[in-house]
């Protein structure tokens, strides 16, 4: 994901017409698939659904919001003046919202910067933030991986598709050592004249080498944090993911289907990992076929598409509306500055 240059920060906001068409897409995106998918029956699961229980998925949802605030406030640790909890949340919410409303992800960087900047908080020092939240991330997701694996190979889980998920989850775990081994030594590659990866071409290297270098430097800054610090963000990152990856295991048991929690986990973080490839914000498309077909061997087709379409509401447009307010009472108060 870009990190934006904070040198010009009346433009991080700039919401072109290309990037509503887009937004728009990926909004309908769910209801199309569901119609296309499960028809009218899926819609029925969908009407049925327990309220007890979507109060129960909002309100964790809504916990998850609050666990990645607390997270921004033990990571800026007073540097960006008295920020309570009521204003990182805020600004958790409008720069998730950017985030989501942006094809790749690109607005939410720039949001964060922007906001902290409104704060006193200098770009680099807002990069630096923004780096370390993703390197929490990142290590979460290597340590769930590993396990995973180790499980998948060496215990007795049985999946659907075993042979498939083993092949991907053996192809991320290798493309996870080779990109940490690669981080480990980029310095000493990229200054190896035979190490150039001359076959690719040169904006596409550029862009690579970013990539990889930022990745290090995030791995890099959030190791070197205090071991008290480290193990509480850590901590508030474990408990949101594994928050958060439980809405589709409880969308699945409001719907009336039956599956076991770690595959709907291993469930989003494949087709989570697949959409990454899609060109529309939130990974529109990929992630709702993805999860979709990883659920038809353990329940119908509408009601796979039903689970779906409520996890999706969930997870990805209730953070819209929920930011969206917020993004626009930030920048109309830039708008009134300026």
């Amino acid at each position: 994901m870009p990190l934006p240059s904070a040198a010009k920060p009346q433009r991080l906001l700039r919401f072109r017409p290309l990037h509503g068409v887009l937004l728009l897409a990926a909004l309908v995106a769910p209801l199309v698939l569901t119609s296309l998918a499960g028809g009218s029956q899926a819609f029925e699961h969908v009407a049925q659904f327990p309220i007890g229980l979507l109060v129960l998925i909002i309100a964790m949802a809504a916990l998850c919001w609050n666990l990645n605030a607390a997270r921004l406030r033990l990571m800026l640790n007073g540097r960006a003046g008295q920020l309570g909890q009521r204003g990182a949340l805020g600004i958790e919410l409008a720069a998730k919202c950017a985030l989501c409303a942006t094809p790749g992800g690109s607005g939410g960087p720039a949001t964060l910067l922007l906001l902290l900047a409104q704060r006193g908080f200098s770009p680099s020092k807002g990069t630096a933030v923004f780096l370390i939240d993703q390197g929490c991330d990142l290590l979460f997701f290597l340590l769930m991986l590993s396990g995973l694996v180790a499980m998948s190979v060496f215990g007795d889980a049985q999946w659907p598709h075993q042979g498939l998920v083993q092949l991907s989850l053996l192809g991320l775990a290798l493309l996870a050592v080779g990109v940490s081994l690669m981080m480990g030594y980029l310095p000493r590659l990229l200054r190896s004249r035979r190490q150039r990866l001359a076959w690719i071409r040169p904006s596409r290297r550029r862009w690579l080498v970013r990539r990889l270098l930022r990745c290090r430097y995030a791995l890099r800054i959030t190791l070197a944090l205090p071991k008290a610090t480290l193990a509480a963000m850590l901590a508030l990152t474990t408990l949101h993911w594994l928050l958060r990856y439980s809405l589709l295991y409880l969308a699945v048991i409001g719907i009336g289907g039956h599956a076991d929690w770690l595959w709907t986990f291993l469930t989003q973080m494949l087709a989570m990992a697949a959409s990454q490839f899609s060109f529309l914000p939130g990974g529109a498309g990929a992630a709702e076929v993805g999860v979709g077909s990883l659920l038809l061997p353990l329940m119908g087709r509408e009601q796979a598409a039903a689970a779906v379409l409520v996890w999706r509401l969930i997870s990805y447009h209730l953070y819209l509306a929920a930011g969206a307010p917020l993004l626009l009472l930030y920048s109309a108060r830039l708008l009134r500055q300026r």
